[in-house]
């Protein structure tokens, strides 16, 4: 039986890798995604698959699990350390956040981006990346 960061290590693995089918093998079908580009949520797991494939056309997303834990409503907290840079490798950020999953039958049903105000480290081409938000 999987633990939720069983579930969460692989999805971040698979994001990692570009193994879109791996990654979303950890998520509900219903899943609800943060759209970090243009705001909001995409929702199923085909528009999260179109959401990446747009994404990492663009730039090129890197995320590592620094630690795990529990908030006090059972969500899963997972401080993350994540590298995006642009399509020719220049560092656009460099930043730590928090990304809070809700687990629902041992799959990932949500997810939500959340910023942290310390250990922030913006590159020089940070408003390169803004325009691919747009």
């Amino acid at each position: 039986m999987s633990t939720a960061r069983d579930v969460l290590t692989a999805a971040y693995k698979a994001f990692n890798e570009r193994d879109i089918e791996r990654a979303l093998a950890t998520m509900h079908p219903d899943v609800n995604w943060p759209n970090g580009m243009e705001g909001g949520y995409v929702h199923g797991q085909e528009a999260v698959r179109d959401y990446w494939t747009r994404q990492w056309g663009l730039i090129d997303p890197h995320v590592e699990p620094q630690r795990f834990s529990t908030d006090n409503t059972g969500r899963i907290v997972v401080d993350v350390h994540q590298v995006v840079r642009d399509r020719e490798g220049r560092v656009l950020t460099d930043q730590m956040l928090q990304h809070i999953y809700v687990i629902q039958d041992g799959l990932i049903r949500q997810m939500e981006i959340r910023k942290r105000s310390s250990n922030v480290h913006v590159g020089r081409h940070q408003e390169r990346y803004k325009e691919g938000e747009r």
